[in-house]
C-alpha cells in the first residue's frame, strides 16, 4: 500500500513508519517538527518507499498521488507544562491538529477513497470514575481544566471522525492509546517514565507528585505499534483501547526504574498537582482488542524499561 502517516517524525509514529516500510508499504510522513524530531526518521531518509513532507497538517495536507491508508497521529503529547513539546505550553496548536488537521486528514481519505485510523488517548476518559476503563464509558473530563486542549481535541477528532464514517460511509478506525513509553521519547519529555529514566541514569532524585499512590498502566512501544498494525486490517469503526493492563503506582515504578539502573538516587514528593490536573487511576479494559484484534502486550514492563534505559543512556 502506500500510506500517510501525519506526525510520523514522533515518538510512536517513527516506529510505526519503521514497520511499515519492513512491511513493503511506500510511506509518506506529513511533519512540522514542533513536537517530532527529523532524528527519529535520519535512518528511513533515502530508501525508495520513503518519503518527508515537512508541512503543518492544521493548515494543509498536499500529498501528491494515490493513498490506500492514513495514519493520522499528529499532535502534541506530552502533559508537561514546562516542556516545550507539550500541550500545555501549545495549547492553540494542540486544537487546531485536532479539529482542523483532523479534518484535513479526513478530507485527503475521503479524496482518495482511503482507511482512515484516528491516534486518539486516554484522557478522553479524563479523571475516570470507572475503572478499568472502557470503550463505552463516556468519562469524566473538565472542559475548561488545564488538560482541556488535548481532551477536548481529541474528543472533537473521535467525532468528526465517526460523523464523516456515518455520513460519508468512510472506512475509518479510532484507537484509543494509554501510556507508552520506550526509545526515542524526547529527554525531556515531562511524562513519567523519560523523567523517571533521565533522573536516575544522572543520579538525580526522582520527582514524585503528591504520594506517588496514583496509578497508571505503562505499554512498551512495539506492543502498540503491532495492535496499531492489527487494528488497520480489521474493519471496526468503534474506539478501541490499546495499552498495557498491568497497573501500579507511580511510587513503584520509581522504585523499579532504580532497580533497572542501578541508581542509588533517592525519591524526592513534591507538592500534589492532582486537583484538575492528573487523573487518579489509569487502566485500560483491552477486553475489545483481545476480541477483534487478537492482541495484548507482550513486553513486561521491566523488560522495556530495561531497553528504554540502554537508548536513554545513548543520549544522555
Amino acid at each position: 500500500m502506500r500510506v500517510v502517516v501525519t506526525g510520523g517524525a514522533g515518538f510512536i509514529g517513527s516506529h510505526l513508519c519503521e514497520r511499515l516500510i519492513e512491511a513493503e508499504h511506500e510511506v509518506v510522513v506529513v511533519d512540522n517538527l514542533v513536537t517530532g524530531d527529523a532524528e527519529n526518521i535520519a535512518h528511513l531518509e533515502g530508501q525508495d518507499r520513503f518519503h518527508y513532507i515537512q508541512q503543518d497538517v492544521s493548515d494543509t495536507i498536499s500529498v501528491s498521488g494515490e493513498v490506500d491508508a492514513i495514519w493520522h497521529l499528529a499532535s502534541p503529547a506530552s502533559p508537561n507544562p514546562m516542556s516545550p513539546y507539550g500541550y500545555p505550553q501549545l495549547p492553540i496548536q494542540t486544537l487546531k491538529v485536532g479539529a482542523l488537521g483532523t479534518h484535513n486528514a479526513l478530507g485527503l481519505a475521503k479524496a482518495n477513497k482511503a482507511t482512515f485510523l484516528l491516534s486518539s488517548t486516554s484522557e478522553v476518559y479524563g479523571d475516570p470514575e470507572e475503572h478499568p476503563q472502557r470503550e463505552d464509558y463516556w468519562g469524566h473530563v473538565d472542559p475548561i481544566g488545564p488538560r482541556s486542549m488535548y481532551d477536548e481535541a481529541k474528543r472533537f477528532a473521535e467525532a468528526i471522525t465517526m460523523a464523516y464514517h456515518r455520513y460519508h460511509e468512510m472506512d475509518t478506525r479510532i484507537v484509543r492509546i494509554f501510556n507508552t513509553y520506550g526509545p526515542r521519547m524526547r529527554l525531556d519529555d515531562g511524562r513519567v517514565v523519560p523523567n523517571f529514566l533521565r533522573q536516575a541514569i544522572k543520579g538525580e532524585p526522582l520527582t514524585i507528585y503528591g504520594d506517588g499512590q496514583q496509578t497508571r498502566s505503562f505499554c512498551y512501544i512495539d506492543d502498540l505499534v503491532d495492535g496499531l498494525l492489527r487494528l488497520m486490517e480489521v474493519e471496526a469503526h468503534e474506539p478501541i483501547n490499546l495499552g498495557n493492563p498491568v497497573e501500579m503506582t507511580i511510587e513503584e515504578l520509581a522504585k523499579l526504574v532504580l532497580l533497572i539502573t542501578g541508581s542509588k538516587a533517592e525519591l524526592e514528593f513534591l507538592a500534589d498537582r492532582r486537583d484538575r490536573t492528573d487523573p487518579q487511576q489509569r487502566r485500560p479494559d483491552i477486553t475489545r482488542a483481545k476480541d477483534l484484534l487478537g492482541w495484548e502486550p507482550k513486553v513486561s514492563l521491566e523488560d522495556g524499561l530495561q531497553r528504554t534505559m540502554e537508548d536513554f543512556r545513548s543520549r544522555i
